[in-house]
């Protein structure tokens, strides 16, 4: 009951901060470093046994935050969550350590730092050296040092539970403040592309990559964590208004994600539970499933319909688009052009958006980090490729524990190759699957015999 308590006053708190930051946005920048002298705070005076668990849920919050507060401009840089993750994963190393066995995320490491000095040698000259690197490399470095402190180290589920409510409060924050900022789509309707203005004026790729991590992490909590129907109900609101928030941006990348990731995390946990509890999650999953029918009807009648078009690839009018990658299709292969030209040390980090601004006089950023590292890194991308695909695998042979193995990686997966590596979320959840989860043995108190 205490629990539930807690839970239902960190959401009304977390509503309440969307709804101030709304009203006023400078807000957003106490908020900010609000969160961050808590978090130092909590990790610097932790006992020793809860240094790895604070580290997580400071980095977990940020995660959920980093969208939010770039587009409040509640941050004090727009790379600020990736580094303040760097940050925090560093101390958790200063006082925990790291497995050894996680040696090829130091390699991987390693293999990035070859495309910066190619860099310096093909960036074109107007291209600002700096922070084009820190924009491409950034989101990679991130999650080679979150795997590096992940790998291996031990934490209850009931932690990790944790953890993914921390990432979820602030999408709570976001979603709130979304709907205050944009309370009617159809007023501003203009096609069926990513519609800026509904995903609260800022990138809609990077809101629905957010919010689709929300809608995960809600589902994981109807399931695991809704011991009554009060609190069922509570979850599907929440889920109900993240999904249709998330939908009404019209970028479907991180839509799709959250459907694929919360599909293996129900097969992976059906395959765990107790028949009796396997009943209640077949019910549970068709409630799911109502609700997302149910939020997306509510979409379509908000979007007149505009919101079918989309998803079945189609223009305001009705007619259908010839690529239904939105010019994802041709970015990646240009970028495994570059790979072939340059097998061998690749064409240097960002010097794929660098070349599109001198051949295209625009830069459009890549939406694939396969096809970019590769182009970028050249051999070295393709080690990479492999390091961060197979090792959690061969960690995974010999830990089956962690029921959010496969839903982890394939956020992190999808995310990826929609969205590249703009947000840490990916870096962050796949480190995430690196964790040793183990579980709570349930006591058995006896009774002493009377003599």
């Amino acid at each position: 009951m205490k629990t539930n308590i807690t839970y239902i006053s960190a959401v009304v708190f977390h509503m309440l901060i969307g709804m101030l930051v709304y009203f006023n946005e400078s807000l957003a920048k106490v908020y900010f470093f609000c969160a961050v002298v808590f978090f130092l705070y909590r990790i610097i005076l932790s006992p020793d046994h809860l240094k790895t668990f604070e580290v997580l849920k400071a980095c977990a919050y940020f995660v959920g935050a980093e969208v939010f507060l770039r587009m409040t401009k509640g941050s004090i840089s727009y790379e600020a969550g990736k580094y303040i993750l760097i940050l925090f994963m560093f101390v958790g190393m200063f006082y925990k350590g790291m497995s050894g066995k996680g040696y090829p995320y130091f390699l991987y490491i390693m293999l990035l730092i070859p495309s910066i000095f190619v860099a310096s040698t093909t960036l074109s000259f107007d291209a600002n050296f700096r922070t084009n690197i820190a924009f491409v490399l950034s989101g990679p470095i991130c999650l080679g040092v979150a795997a590096l402190f992940c790998y291996d180290k031990k934490l209850s589920i009931n932690k990790l539970h944790s953890i993914l409510l921390y990432i979820l409060l602030p999408i709570i924050t976001h979603t709130i403040y979304i709907f205050f900022y944009n309370p009617s789509v159809r007023d501003v309707l203009s096609g069926t592309g990513s519609n800026r203005a509904a995903s609260g004026g800022w990138g809609a790729n990077q809101v629905s990559t957010i919010l689709g991590l929300g809608m995960f992490i809600v589902v994981v909590r109807l399931v695991t964590k809704s011991p009554n129907l009060g609190m069922k109900l509570l979850n599907i609101g929440i889920f109900s208004a993240i999904t249709f928030r998330a939908i009404v941006t019209f970028s479907r990348g991180g839509v799709i994600t959250a459907l694929i990731t919360i599909f293996a995390f129900f097969v992976i946990y059906y395959t765990k539970i107790s028949r009796k509890r396997r009943n209640e999650l077949v019910a549970l999953f068709a409630v799911f499933i109502v609700s997302v029918v149910a939020t997306w009807v509510l979409s379509s009648k908000q979007t007149d319909g505009f919101i079918d078009l989309r998803y079945s690839n189609k223009d305001h009018l009705g007619r259908e688009k010839s690529d239904i990658t939105t010019g994802r299709g041709e970015l990646f292969k240009d970028e495994l052009a570059g790979f072939i030209s340059n097998p061998f040390f690749g064409i240097g980090s960002s010097r794929a958006k660098d070349q599109r601004i001198e051949v295209e006089g625009q830069g459009v950023t890549s939406h694939s980090e396969i096809s970019r590292v590769l182009a970028e890194h050249g051999i070295f991308g393709v080690i990479i490729i492999i390091i961060l695909i197979f090792k959690p695998f061969d960690l995974r042979s010999n830990n089956k524990r962690n029921y959010f193995f496969y839903a982890f990686l394939c956020f992190w997966f999808v995310t990826i190759n929609h969205s590249s590596m703009r947000i840490a979320a990916p870096a962050y959840i796949y480190a995430l699957a690196l964790l040793n989860v183990t579980y709570e043995k349930n006591t058995v108190r006896r009774e002493q015999l009377a003599k």
